[in-house]
């Protein structure tokens, strides 16, 4: 009897001896594709037929999300005036197997006619497509994983996997950051994780503080009103030399806390956050350290706070 999960696992392991294959077979090629799909003054074209095409809509869009305008072209349309979405200053980057892919054939002679550099990924060296591209990546001999029929499976893999790997390291070239990521991708949890402190934060007419010599009522007044269950200890200066929570005063009843001031309970050296601060990153911290809020500081002085609800309002996980 056929055991699918046996099947499925089989599968995987198979797919990742392409992988392994495919990262031992990385040398020189790969930088000079990188660096070749770098000085496109215009947009990185991906082109790729049947399943190679389905992927090379995923690079394009992995491109595009990274800071490096790209776009999809399907090699059939391309021959019925899609060629005209390709410019002097674009760089293709063409999606083949076999390399022998009919209807690349045009797009590779638009190319040629106007000088528009290629960067291959096929499996063929000798190919059609090797021998048009300016940098030819070549898959590594591996076996498909569906076994008899041939059906492209660990030959997409590593397509997708070399893909991701231009685009990884052509943005970490470019010193390419989260924050610029953000702007490419504002919406959803990815988008609110990479929201800054300073985009969440309550500001300094929200603040709930009071001075180190601070008397308890006063201290479970600021508290109460301020709503984020916790109170900064200022200095004459506005640095934040301390925190008090609602649980530390719970803490504390037993213990004279009456004739008690701020100075005498606080937490020194609180943690805190900057305001560039990644929103994603709050919420980690606070998860770890089992905190509810985070006073932002700037110079050592609070600017701000987050609670852990204005991170989960927005859907950060």
């Amino acid at each position: 009897m056929i055991d699918p999960l046996n099947i499925a696992r089989d599968v995987i392991v198979q797919e990742i001896a392409g992988l392994e294959a495919l990262k031992n077979s990385l040398g020189e090629d790969f930088k000079s594709a990188v660096a070749l799909l770098g000085g496109a003054k215009g947009r990185i074209v991906v082109t790729g037929m049947g399943k190679s095409g389905h992927v090379a809509r995923k690079i394009a869009a992995t491109f595009s999300s990274t800071g490096a305008p790209a776009m999809f072209v399907h090699p059939a349309e391309a021959s019925h005036g899609d060629l005209g979405m390709i410019s002097k200053d674009d760089v293709i980057l063409a999606l083949s197997k076999s390399g022998e892919t009919a209807e690349l054939g045009d797009i590779l002679a638009y190319a040629a006619r106007f000088d528009i550099p290629i960067t291959a990924i096929t499996a063929v060296p000798g190919s059609a497509l090797a021998n048009s591209a300016t940098v030819a990546l070549i898959l590594p001999d591996a076996e498909e994983a569906c076994g008899q029929t041939f059906a492209p499976t660990t030959s997409t893999t590593m397509m997708m996997a070399l893909g991701d790997a231009l685009a990884v390291a052509k943005l970490r070239q470019r010193g390419f950051t989260a924050g610029d990521f953000k702007g490419f991708h504002p919406g959803g949890k990815l988008g609110a994780a990479l929201r800054r402190a300073s985009d969440l934060m309550h500001g300094k007419d929200a603040l709930p503080l009071c001075h180190p010599d601070a008397s308890m009522p006063e201290i479970i007044d600021v508290i109460s009103n301020g709503g984020f269950g916790c109170v900064g200890i200022v200095n004459d200066e506005g640095l934040l030399k301390g925190i008090i929570t609602d649980g530390d005063i719970r803490r504390h009843l037993s213990g004279g806390l009456d004739a008690k001031t701020a100075a005498d309970i606080m937490t020194t050296n609180p943690r805190t956050a900057e305001a560039d601060t990644l929103a994603g990153d709050i919420l980690s911290y606070m998860s770890k350290n089992k905190i509810t809020a985070l006073f932002v500081i700037e110079d050592k002085k609070p600017i701000g706070i987050v609670h852990v609800h204005d991170c989960l309002s927005i859907g950060v996980i």
